[in-house]
């Protein structure tokens, strides 16, 4: 895995909110980390790069001119409210919603306008949804083939499949169990794993602890730490805003559509307004 250099971890993370308003208890972007502050955190030399992403679905802007930078092998983190448009940026990079502006690279490659499977064949983007996706009448090891739906030939997929069943062994001592007897967490790795089958380089993962006991929570967890051992790059979605930031390399603050905080997960866990608002502090 390349090394990536961050910014001095004492720093305070960069900050656009006011006391403006997230109803109750929150505020509003006004004014968001600049660009070269982004790229800092990345290393400066991001694989994934969007800039001035303007998204959302059919006419309605979820997102109104994001950026994101995140480096090889590192993990970046989004927390913030529910409808802040979190998910919609992992739609955006996967082509699962509409572009309006901006441009989204792995590379320097401009992939904006990619569909979502030559997003995961041509440029190594993977994605594990938020909601169960497993096939439960299928076998864990069908449901591994499946991953490889892109491949050439079956047996280059059953191939991957037996790579992953040997990294994995929980997966592998049940490889002929369906998935529909799998507890959620089970489950939830199960799909990860899937994920890897076409070897990809980027992951998106929306959601990972969401629903699951706090042991299996710890399990799934593992699982991410072994995949950015293994040089991945993952940007995550979570609700659970402390384990994400405790996991991610950076963490940004996503506020109605805009990033309103950047900084690395270290700086935004002792943030007392990110305590405040995001960590029950």
């Amino acid at each position: 895995m390349r090394e990536t250099s961050l910014p001095d971890p004492e720093r305070r993370p960069e900050r656009g909110l006011t006391a403006e308003a997230l109803p109750g208890e929150g505020r509003v972007v006004k004014e968001g980390p600049s660009r070269e502050r982004l790229t800092a955190l990345a290393g400066n030399s991001p694989l994934l790069r969007i800039d001035g992403l303007v998204a959302g679905y059919g006419k309605m802007e979820v997102l109104h001119g994001i950026d994101l930078h995140v480096g090889a092998g590192q993990a970046l983190c989004l927390i913030g409210p529910n409808g802040a448009g979190k998910s919609t940026v992992l739609h955006s990079i996967y082509g699962f919603s509409t572009i309006m502006g901006g441009s989204i690279t792995v590379d320097s490659r401009d992939i904006t306008r990619l569909g979502s499977n030559e997003k995961l064949k041509a440029a190594g983007i993977a994605y594990v949804l938020q909601h169960n996706s497993v096939f439960p009448d299928m076998t864990l090891e069908e449901n591994l083939w499946m991953g490889g739906f892109l491949m050439d030939s079956p047996q280059k997929a059953k191939a991957a499949a037996e790579k992953i069943f040997a990294r994995y062994p929980l997966l592998k001592e049940r490889r002929r169990q369906r998935a529909g007897t799998l507890s959620g967490g089970e489950r939830r790795i199960l799909e990860i794993a899937r994920s890897l089958v076409m070897e990809p380089r980027i992951l998106l993962v929306d959601e990972p602890s969401i629903g699951l006991e706090p042991r299996y929570i710890g399990m799934v967890f593992e699982v991410l730490e072994d995949l950015k051992r293994q040089g991945k790059t993952i940007v995550m979605v979570e609700q659970n805003a402390k384990k994400g930031l405790q996991f991610a390399d950076i963490g940004y603050v996503l506020v109605s559509g805009e990033i309103a905080m950047a900084g690395t997960g270290k700086d935004l866990l002792r943030d007392p307004e990110v305590g405040r608002l995001f960590l029950g502090g």
